[in-house]
């Protein structure tokens, strides 16, 4: 599938002539998508600079046209402008525009007025909503793409509730960016009401409901270097700082990953004091959902209904695994109960060399074949959790500020 990307200066005749031409061309071939990105002539400068140099690309007039690549791993290939769009449509599709020229002013004419209506309507609908603003750091990373239509599908927090996704990454990240944002809105979900995408800045994290912290670097072994604490303390600290200035003092903090989880949470828990410490927690339910997992197919069942798994520890190094308090629900033995009726699992589990050394053998592996779709959906847990209750009695593992007790 051809998917372009068309932006312009919203008074610019050569962008509505383009316009033109690509609505055409999507109409009339089922593999052609284009994407339009109309802006004001003030920003539209300054907008195209940075786009170009995020890219290094050359190109200083309206309006740009580049092809998005789908697989979504390197930057976009640029077209050109006006004139190359042109020739690559009669080329590759033998179709080209015979729009004159007082008609292509008249449109850009249309074109500035329709943008100028919209952005006002567009302001008079903000002011009459109140979303939620869910922030997601590392929005580049492949648990942001499984996330996004888990927290728009209206699932994990009420599906009347509007949302606000702002997804953060380096500036290098931007173009990858600008590929998920449109492909969220494609998606075309009832509670998304608004995507926007940030580099870090003086704004980030501004009226934050929720921040999801991604992190999938790999650690390496238990220890890390004393250079790499100090890079993550002295980048969580400024993340940190910018939560405590413009997030709300009720926001939600999850930080998950592969990766330093513990360390983030502390530095984020240290920095930001404002904030309720217990409103920042790393999250342990993947290494969670990973045991339950492995046990299940030890067992032949549905992981589902395993029950209060336990993860103690440093969620990406030292961390051990409690199966005392686990239970077995719907479980097909001599003894049969409703579905509220569970047995302890450890007398389950009959081979005690498989339960004493290769579970966590096994359950340590599992980490290595991370896609970002298993922790996608413990993200979405934590989350349904939080904002709707998990089940009443059910256990939970996060990873929380420890205030010197033994806890159960």
């Amino acid at each position: 599938m051809a998917k372009f990307v068309l932006a312009g200066r919203a008074d610019c005749p050569y962008y509505a002539k383009a316009e033109l031409l690509a609505d055409y061309l999507q109409k009339n071939l089922p593999n052609f998508r284009i994407h339009k990105i109309t802006l004001h002539p003030d920003k539209w400068e300054e907008w195209l600079a940075d786009l170009c140099i995020n890219n290094k690309w050359k190109h200083k007039r309206s309006p740009i046209i580049w092809r998005e690549l789908l697989d979504r791993g390197s930057k976009g290939l640029l077209l050109g402008g006006y004139n190359d769009f042109m020739e690559h449509a009669q080329e590759y599709y033998n179709v080209t525009s015979a729009m004159m020229s007082e008609v292509m002013k008249d449109i850009a004419v249309e074109n500035m007025q329709t943008y100028l209506q919209f952005k006002e309507e567009e302001e008079n609908i903000r002011q009459q909503f109140n979303p939620l603003h869910i922030w997601i750091t590392g929005a580049s990373m492949p648990a942001c793409y499984n996330l996004i239509p888990m927290l728009a599908s209206g699932k994990v927090f009420d599906n009347k509730t509007d949302i606000w996704l702002h997804l953060l990454d380096h500036s290098q990240s931007q173009q990858i960016l600008q590929g998920l944002k449109m492909e969220a809105e494609d998606l075309a979900y009832p509670c998304l009401r608004k995507v926007t995408l940030h580099a870090i800045s003086d704004d980030a994290f501004l009226e934050a409901d929720f921040v999801i912290v991604l992190n999938d670097v790999l650690a390496k072994g238990d220890q890390c270097a004393e250079d790499d604490i100090c890079k993550i303390k002295e980048l969580w600290a400024q993340y940190a700082t910018l939560i405590d200035q413009n997030a709300r003092k009720e926001v939600k903090v999850i930080v998950s990953g592969s990766a330093y989880a513990n360390l983030i949470a502390l530095v984020i828990i240290k920095t930001a004091q404002s904030i309720n410490p217990h409103n920042i927690v790393a999250l342990p339910t993947q290494l969670e959902f990973e045991a339950r997992a492995q046990i299940a197919k030890k067992l032949s069942i549905n992981s589902s209904v395993i029950k209060d798994v336990i993860v103690w520890g440093n969620i990406s190094a030292t961390n051990h695994l409690d199966l005392q308090l686990a239970k077995l629900y719907k479980y097909e033995s001599s003894i049969w109960g409703p579905s509220s009726f569970s047995r302890p699992l450890l007398p389950m589990i009959y081979d005690r060399k498989w339960l004493k050394n290769d579970l966590v053998t096994e359950w340590k592996k599992r980490s290595e074949h991370r896609r970002g779709l298993s922790a996608a959906h413990s993200i979405a847990t934590a989350l349904s959790y939080w904002q709707q209750n998990s089940e009443a009695g059910e256990i939970v593992s996060l990873g929380v500020l420890s205030e010197g007790k033994t806890k159960g």
